[in-house]
């Protein structure tokens, strides 16, 4: 995990007086991060932001660890074609951290990511991991894709009112006018909504710190979620004056402290049904806040295609998903035909996962609870979907896989590094695996989602990589 530097190991600085002079430096590839990736003339590993594969670039060293360096270019030197011919994003707030990179090198530095984290984490042989990552899945929209914007409150330094993102690292809330990865019906909702809150924040404190957006291409369905402490609101007002700012056919308030944990004590709908629309896979989903979907729909069901076709799924079959959210996974195969039962830790989302279901017409079985202590009591699986956190599958669970004796397992990842630590202890529990390909949800960033597919080495029926 050498290329995330995020402060979690504690090296030292070098010490005054040795501070490096301007060096001429070769970017040789893209860190699982915002960072590009060269080394000093010493032979030490610098991080550069901005910077893309092949640039030649004079770097001015502006950290100095005991391992690693970070630098920041002082003037371009020769750069590279993996460059950029236009960046269209220019607002400040760094969520487009790879937006100088040609969405070809993009799509290769997310493939080289996941490859990099077999050979790191689970320490697979480099011909192994190269043979076994499928190429990048390139996503349609590599701008306007985003169906979810998530904004902090805050006031500005005359104090005002404001709204905007955090910039990334920091606390302090970038005010932004509009933002180029949100589809087009919320593009531009940071200004209006910034609009529309000062002025009702002008008369008294609303007491809003965090506000979300979901707006969707297919239904034409826009929510706006405003996050408070519970207290007094003006709940009319609020929601008219939303309503005409962005025609949000539902505003709702979300009642809960700030905080790292912000525990959700109620949901209020000020207009509307208090629920987000949106199509995937030809069924219907409503999301209410604060439940999680996808942010990029049209790459979502690539996902969804892909777990499906790993696993072959045929009529009967008795598959688990877990962490299953609101269904994303779960409904697809229902409607196949497999005897599902999904298992979600989140109240929110179980209440939509059971929604879902039976708008779609389809049963399975909805499990409210934690997978560590629900897999033990599903019996013996046919086949298994696990689509964790970012902090992968807890402390036991793949033993527990493992235990259930599913001949396929398809692992959906939003992380390489835990992903990677996860495929060992399958490997070496007696899986294998045959295929992971690379999903890009993110353009512009160096997220990557993985559908990661495992096969039982005993298992008696042959499983054939998609």
């Amino acid at each position: 995990m050498s290329d995330m530097m995020n402060g979690s190991v504690f090296e030292p600085d070098r010490p005054c007086g040795s501070a490096r002079a301007s060096e001429l430096v070769s970017i040789e590839r893209m860190s699982y991060g915002s960072a590009a990736v060269g080394r000093l003339s010493d032979g030490k590993t610098v991080f550069v932001e901005g910077a893309a594969p092949g640039d030649v670039v004079e770097v001015e060293v502006v950290e100095d660890k005991r391992t690693y360096a970070r630098g920041r270019i002082s003037r371009i030197v020769e750069a590279s074609p993996q460059r950029a011919d236009m960046v269209k994003c220019s607002e400040a707030c760094g969520g487009c951290p790879w937006a100088h990179l040609s969405y070809e090198a993009q799509l290769a530095s997310k493939r080289d990511a996941v490859i990099d984290a077999l050979c790191r984490v689970a320490r697979f042989d480099r011909a192994r991991a190269v043979d076994v990552v499928a190429p990048c899945v390139a996503s349609k929209r590599q701008w306007g894709y985003r169906n979810k914007l998530e904004m902090a409150a805050g006031k500005d330094s005359a104090g005002r009112f404001t709204l905007g993102f955090y910039r990334e690292g920091t606390h302090d809330v970038v005010s932004v006018k509009s933002c180029p990865l949100a589809n087009r019906y919320i593009e531009r909702a940071p200004k209006a909504l910034r609009g529309a809150l000062r002025f009702l924040s002008s008369s008294q404190d609303l007491g809003i710190y965090r506000v979300g957006v979901r707006s969707s291409l297919r239904t034409g369905k826009t929510e706006v979620a405003l996050w408070t402490p519970p207290s007094a609101f003006p709940r009319t007002a609020v929601a008219k004056t939303i309503q005409d700012a962005l025609k949000a056919s539902s505003v709702v308030r979300v009642l809960a402290e700030p905080g790292s944990a912000r525990k959700v004590k109620k949901i209020e709908a000020l207009e509307g049904k208090g629920v987000w629309e949106e199509k995937l896979c030809d069924a219907r989903f409503f999301t209410a806040a604060p439940s999680f979907f996808q942010v990029n729909t049209a790459q979502a069901e690539k996902l969804v295609n892909l777990v499906i076709e790993g696993l072959e799924i045929e009529q009967g079959m008795y598959i688990a998903d877990l962490y299953a959210g609101g269904g994303t996974f779960s409904i697809p195969m229902a409607r196949l035909g497999a005897d599902v039962v999904a298992v979600e830790v989140a109240g929110s989302s179980i209440r939509d996962l059971r929604r879902n279901a039976e708008v779609n017409n389809v049963e399975l079985e909805a499990v409210c609870g934690d997978t560590a202590v629900e897999l033990p009591e599903l019996g013996e699986l046919d086949a298994l979907v696990v689509d964790p956190p970012r902090s992968g599958l807890a402390k036991g669970v793949v033993g527990q896989i493992v235990a259930a004796a599913p001949a396929r397992v398809a692992y959906v990842s939003c992380d390489p590094q835990t992903w990677a630590r996860d495929v060992a202890l399958f490997e070496g529990e007696g899986y294998r695996l045959v295929r992971a390909t690379p999903v890009d949800m993110f353009p512009q960033t160096y997220h990557i989602e993985t559908v990661a597919l495992l096969s039982r080495k005993t298992a008696s029926k042959s499983f054939i990589p998609v």
